[in-house]
């Protein structure tokens, strides 16, 4: 994912409309969405490109390597608040993070959906947000924005829809294409989409955690279980830094 990342201090007006502003890739900055980041209360908060705030694995760890610059944490462990509550996350150098996630729930086990003129066979996953999984043969070809903009707003996900995760068998491991809700369109990365695939991959036999997860970035995410908590572990590194015109 690409994210903005802002200080809370310097957050004036709606919340919203800055990130549906600066996330717009033509006449914005251009990103996935907006992290607001206390450094003092150690809290973040994440909103889509659309200006709706939910719950962002990928964002967590981004925030948590930030928050991790400013107090010089690296090597250790950081706790900090999120829209999932308190969270708490492992800094393994630099450009890298592990942070512990809301405890995935299978909301419903295998069933199947008509939409984009096919019949689709999925799982209904709450990883911190509600994830349809997808199995499929051929990732590449899989029509990920007809069928995920279809599938995301089904009436069988209610008002507020789902995120519409493609997954194919990569040897030992699981390749993942994400429709997001909030983005609306095919995203690089998804964290809550990985642990959702990687939960899904072990349900289908796949194989077993700790899984690598591989997003259409290539970029590999880990998935995996430690002292009783389940982990996202992957990259995050600052792009560029800037001033934001008012």
């Amino acid at each position: 994912n690409d994210f903005i990342l802002v200080e809370a201090t310097a957050l004036k007006g709606s919340a919203a409309a800055l990130a549906r502003r600066l996330s717009d890739r033509r006449r914005g900055m251009g990103a996935d969405g907006l992290l607001i980041v206390d450094k003092k209360k150690r809290a973040f908060r994440y909103l889509n490109a659309d200006g709706s705030e939910t719950f962002c694995g990928n964002g967590a760890r981004c925030a948590a390597v930030w928050l991790s610059r400013q107090r010089r944490f690296v090597g250790s462990e950081i706790s900090f608040h999120g829209a999932a509550g308190e969270l708490k996350a492992r800094i393994l150098g630099p450009g890298r993070a592990a942070v512990i996630m809301p405890e995935p729930r299978l909301i419903r086990g295998t069933f199947a959906l008509t939409a984009a003129r096919r019949r689709w066979r999925l799982q209904l996953w709450n990883s911190g947000v509600p994830h349809a999984v997808v199995p499929v043969k051929n990732l590449a070809s899989a029509p990920v924005l007809e069928a995920g903009r279809a599938l995301r707003r089904h009436r069988v996900f209610g008002k507020a829809g789902a995120n519409v995760d493609f997954i194919a068998k990569r040897g030992k491991a699981v390749a993942l294409r994400t429709y997001e809700r909030g983005v609306e369109a095919e995203t690089f990365a998804c964290g809550t989409g990985a642990v959702a695939a990687a939960l899904a991959a072990e349900t289908l036999r796949w194989g077993s955690l700790p899984m690598a997860v591989y997003p259409s970035s290539g970029q590999p995410l880990k998935v995996y279980r430690r002292s009783g908590h389940l982990w996202l572990e992957g990259p995050a590194r600052i792009v560029f830094k800037g001033e934001i015109n008012p």
